[in-house]
């Protein structure tokens, strides 16, 4: 007879035997076959995968789906494009990727300036960015009013 923990032993050394490349490759597919608009990518591309999806583990499966959606946005920048959180979207042209790059010289001159005001640098940048709204809307009323 068989007990739960010889079962779980034996079921344990069953997988797929898909390799992370082949499961991004069929997800790639299924991607560019996918409505412009799709809502959720990630669940409905694996629910398209049927018994491939349903049979890898997860973390093969996340792999996999980080590797597709690289490759998406590199191979297909027409259709998809990749935000700064690393989330695929759809390029219908209302998604702008911000620039997040910052040199180190302008990172380590912002750390200090924090350190100086005593604040983080991300309630530093919130002060300047009120700033400039406020010499902003000053400079567009007229002298006026």
């Amino acid at each position: 007879m068989f007990d739960r923990r010889t079962f779980g032993q034996m079921r344990r050394g069953l997988g797929l035997g898909v390799s992370k490349r082949k499961l991004s490759q069929a997800m790639l597919e299924i991607l560019v076959q996918l409505p412009m608009g799709t809502r959720s990518l990630k669940d409905t591309v694996v629910a398209n995968l049927g018994l491939f999806g349903q049979m890898a583990a997860t973390r093969d499966v996340n792999d996999a789906w980080n590797e597709a959606k690289r490759k998406a946005a590199k191979e297909h920048p027409d259709r998809f494009v990749l935000d700064g959180r690393e989330a695929l979207l759809w390029n219908d042209g209302s998604v702008k990727v911000l620039d997040k790059k910052i040199t180190p010289a302008h990172f380590k001159k912002l750390n200090e300036l924090a350190e100086a005001e005593g604040c983080s640098v991300n309630q530093l940048v919130g002060r300047l960015i009120r700033l400039h709204q406020r010499q902003a809307s000053a400079a567009s009323k007229p002298n006026g009013a």
